[in-house]
């Protein structure tokens, strides 16, 4: 079983892209985060044309985070994160799907920091934390994967001198990821490549996909009933060098049955 996740920046403006990938590489699931639709515009029909179902938790211009399921359509458990009334942003949605519960995330940005996106991005990862800490409890099969919008170590990063003003950087952010791996989730990459140099990210600007300036903030987060049948794991990088191609990669995981 093959479990991905691809923040697309835009279902619209990539779709022929996304399309592409699943085609080619085939995940049984795939979470999609930053899809910046409204629900009513999300175009699941190309999906089924693949053989996916889907769901997904809408929002116009930006954000929007979706589950794809290979044969069969996830059922949904939880949209949107708990512990805030107030907060309309899509950025969660948690399902189960071929004897996975799966949780697709796009964790906020926090830029500029410090001020109040940073303040958020700081609540929203304690919300987080106690969702998984939910999880967790339950003792199923699971992964919480997305952009988590965190770095985690330096070697996480081209050039940690160049991003040390980054809220994708700052100890608070990197603390409160470090608390969920203490909590007893695995982080995949980070266990396949322990020396680091993996990136999922490349901006836009500067050339930084043809100068290799990128990052990690791309993550799956395994919980121990999955990451003992961890197998392989890996991102999909030259997807970033097509064209009109997203500023993220796929990232996967690889599971035993």
């Amino acid at each position: 079983m093959r479990i991905a996740s691809f923040n697309i920046n835009g279902i619209k403006a990539r779709l022929p892209r996304l399309l592409e990938w699943l085609d080619e590489t085939r995940p049984t699931i795939a979470c999609l985060q930053e899809i910046k639709t409204q629900d009513e515009a999300f175009p699941a029909t190309e999906f089924e044309k693949l053989g996916y179902q889907a769901i997904w938790h809408g929002q116009k211009g930006f954000n929007g985070v979706a589950i794809l399921a290979a044969g069969e359509c996830p059922k949904e458990v939880r949209r949107g994160l708990p512990g805030d009334p107030d907060d309309e942003h899509a950025r969660y949605i948690e399902a189960e799907t071929h004897g996975v519960r799966v949780a697709c995330i796009y964790l906020p940005n926090g830029n500029p920091q410090p001020g109040p996106k940073f303040e958020y991005k700081l609540r929203w990862m304690e919300r987080l934390r106690d969702r998984m800490g939910a999880i967790l409890a339950e003792e199923v099969p699971a992964v919480v994967t997305g952009d988590y919008n965190v770095i985690p170590h330096d070697q996480d990063v081209w050039s940690p001198r160049a991003m040390a003003a980054d809220a994708l950087m700052q100890p608070q952010s990197r603390d409160a990821y470090a608390r969920l791996l203490g909590d007893g989730w695995t982080d995949a990459i980070a266990t396949h490549n322990p020396r680091g140099g993996v990136w999922t990210y490349w901006d836009y600007q500067a050339g930084a996909w043809q100068r290799d300036h990128g990052f990690r903030i791309d993550h799956a987060l395994l919980a121990p009933e999955l990451a003992d049948r961890l197998a392989a794991c890996g991102v999909d990088k030259e997807h970033r060098g097509r064209e009109r191609a997203s500023d993220h990669v796929p990232v996967w995981v690889e599971l035993r049955d």
